[in-house]
């Protein structure tokens, strides 16, 4: 399936979006490495979903106002992004950085939200278990530590040279990553004591051996979401829907199904 590509205007900011398939809608709010290619996984799920994938503010060619300061704001953003271009409420899918967006947005209007899968999340701290510090790793670093099967780290590491624009796309994503994510690290000091209102079905997806956010965390959002289901993946690191793609794809289509019924 070849996705359609769009710009996409809320509040006069606009993102790239990638959409495809048709069903129940589905939005995917991607990490801070930047807007993904048409995934496997996003294939998976437009097999029996409309799937939307934008390209948040600030990142890659996406406008970048500067009235949109942290983590908050994005996901205020994102709350009328939903009111604007969804008539009912949907699923929506955070990985990374795109969870911690959509963990935020959830605890301040939880009845935008079919239900949530949140992939690795961002956003809390568990004491005593830093996240790694992503910002001083060597591109050729990030790509090995973000998977746990070093052969896929080896195929991405030897890719192509990138071209001008993926340069410039590139170092937009870096400053983007750091603007949301520098101080504190990877999280928000006030989310944690809200996670209770997030009422809505809950899918926590974790990679055992992540060596970003470690999977210790897993457990922290179980414990602070009402009702959080838990999925450990195995042999796994911190994008389990590219290394693991066809069983974090059956596990998430199986929630939808169970939300459904």
């Amino acid at each position: 399936m070849s996705p359609e590509t769009d710009r996409l205007v809320t509040r006069g900011v606009a993102v790239r979006a990638r959409r495809g398939g048709s069903g129940a809608p589905v939005l995917f709010l991607h990490g801070a490495g930047g807007w993904p290619v048409w995934l496997p996984f996003f294939e998976r799920l437009a097999q029996k979903h409309a799937l939307l994938v934008p390209e948040h503010p600030c990142f890659g060619l996406s406008d970048d106002p500067q009235w949109l300061r942290d983590v908050p704001d994005l996901a205020m953003y994102y709350l009328d992004f939903l009111d604007q271009v969804y008539g009912a409420p949907v699923h929506v899918i955070g990985h990374s950085l795109g969870g911690w967006i959509a963990a935020e947005a959830a605890v301040r209007n939880i009845h935008r939200f079919a239900s949530l899968t949140l992939i690795a999340p961002a956003g809390i701290r568990v004491k005593g278990i830093p996240p790694a510090d992503v910002f001083i790793w060597s591109p050729e670093e990030f790509a090995r530590n973000r998977v746990y099967d070093q052969e896929l780290a080896g195929q991405q590491v030897q890719a192509p040279p990138p071209t001008e624009q993926q340069l410039d796309i590139d170092l937009q994503n870096r400053l983007a990553g750091v603007k949301f994510g520098w101080q504190p690290r990877l999280f928000n000091p006030d989310l944690e004591k809200w996670l209770h209102r997030m009422t809505v079905p809950t899918h926590i997806v974790w990679g055992v051996q992540d060596s970003i956010l470690p999977s210790a965390y897993a457990q922290a959002w179980g414990e602070r979401v009402p009702g959080a289901q838990v999925s450990p993946i195995e042999a796994c690191g911190h994008v389990p829907q590219v290394e693991k793609c066809d069983l974090v794809a059956d596990k998430v289509t199986a929630f939808f199904d169970r939300v459904r019924a």
